[in-house]
């Protein structure tokens, strides 16, 4: 299958610095620099049009703007980007849910896809009124997908679970596609519900072995299930015409993160419930030495970010070796971001995708009948890898 990319919509604010933020802590200065505008938004949507991403991911959580209200507003700006709305299953019933992601697909073309986020924090958690732990909320995003899809397919649902409870719930317009469902979590728990409801689980950006991992494991889980997902993973990305050029970039944005900032950060990120928080925290353990964990894959966003935290560094050639590397552990969609995120993705999509493309591994959503074009890398040694 073709690799398929997707961008990001900083609905916490842009800067030419990173903007922190995110799993309890909340977006740092820099997130003023460029106010997340349905404006400014939409540039960077059209911009992810234009140069061929499938979709752009939008957060949820204190820290942003609501992904709902901002993604309706950004898609009249645009014609075919699909948008990755990030939501919380405990903040909204399942019947109002399915009812939204309904209009939303009929008032857009059939441009939304959803992320379910289940956790967040139990303290950001309770500010929203809800109470339940980590595992219970896991448990009821379970409950909840059941509801979702049941009346998705068009069933009258009628549901006496243990944290949710609908009777004679029904739709009177399905959704037409069915949205598909991006789930992540790396907990036990977090892996029976992907592999029961999951179109596509989603990782953060972890070196290739961890993710093989991962992957293995959550596959195995849906096989159990009768059910084959698929893959993708979350990361940033600084490409450049040369690795000297990305890397010095990367050492610009890491002498903008002050001292205090990474100790606050870090202490509101080691409370974490977060099994995937956890695993980012250990991969630089608030240290600014030794970042690049695995060849051209640098920790230092999580210095001062929640969630995502490492990002791709290097050539434009050697990110290509790293989404190849990925792709032969399975992965096959990558969620993708940078500061600023007008301008990276410009450096991705002007830089990396057209060598994807000459390799005939990824093709532009508009143009799918363009053959490869010469001149641009290395045979893509992922092309043919196991899924």
């Amino acid at each position: 299958m073709p690799l398929t990319f997707h961008w990001f919509l900083p609905t916490n604010g842009d800067s030419r610095h990173v903007v922190g933020g995110g799993h309890g802590t909340p977006a740092t200065a820099f997130g003023r620099d460029r106010p997340p505008t349905v404006g400014y938004l939409s540039q960077i949507a059209r911009a992810a049009e234009d140069l061929g991403f499938v979709g752009a991911l939008t957060p949820t959580g204190a820290w942003c703007e609501d992904a709902w209200l901002t993604t309706a507003m950004v898609s009249r700006h645009t014609e075919r980007l699909k948008f990755l709305v990030a939501f919380r299953p405990g903040f909204v019933s399942p019947t109002l849910a399915a009812q939204m992601a309904s209009t939303f697909q009929r008032q857009s073309g059939g441009r939304l896809l959803l992320n379910v986020v289940t956790g967040g924090e139990s303290h950001e958690q309770r500010a929203y009124g809800d109470f339940l732990d980590k595992d219970a909320r896991y448990r009821r995003t379970g409950e909840f997908l059941d509801a979702v899809r049941g009346l998705w397919r068009g069933e009258t649902v009628d549901l006496r679970g243990e944290h949710l409870r609908v009777e004679d719930a029904k739709l009177t317009r399905l959704p037409d596609p069915v949205p598909e469902v991006y789930f992540g979590g790396s907990s036990p728990v977090a892996g029976e519900i992907a592999a029961r409801h999951a179109d596509v689980y989603l990782t953060w950006g972890e070196p290739p072995a961890a993710v093989a991992e991962k992957v293995a494991r959550i596959k195995a889980l849906a096989a159990e299930e009768g059910r084959r997902i698929r893959f993708g993973i979350r990361l940033h990305v600084i490409t450049r015409d040369t690795a000297e050029q990305a890397w010095g970039e990367a050492r610009r944005l890491l002498d903008g993160f002050d001292a205090q900032t990474v100790r606050a950060v870090q202490a509101g990120l080691a409370r974490s419930e977060s099994e995937g928080q956890r695993r980012m925290l250990a991969l630089h353990g608030g240290s600014r030495d030794d970042l690049e964990i695995h060849p051209n894959l640098w920790a230092g966003i999580g210095l001062v970010r929640g969630g995502a935290g490492t990002a791709l560094v290097g050539s434009h050639d050697e990110i290509v070796e790293r989404i190849a590397e990925y792709h032969r552990v399975g992965i096959e969609e990558f969620v993708l971001s940078g500061y600023p995120h007008l301008e990276e993705a410009y450096w991705f999509g002007e830089g990396v995708l057209p060598r994807l493309r000459a390799q005939g591994v990824w093709s532009h959503p508009l143009h799918p009948a363009e053959g490869p074009r010469t001149g641009a890398g290395e045979p893509f040694a992922g092309a043919g890898a196991s899924r």
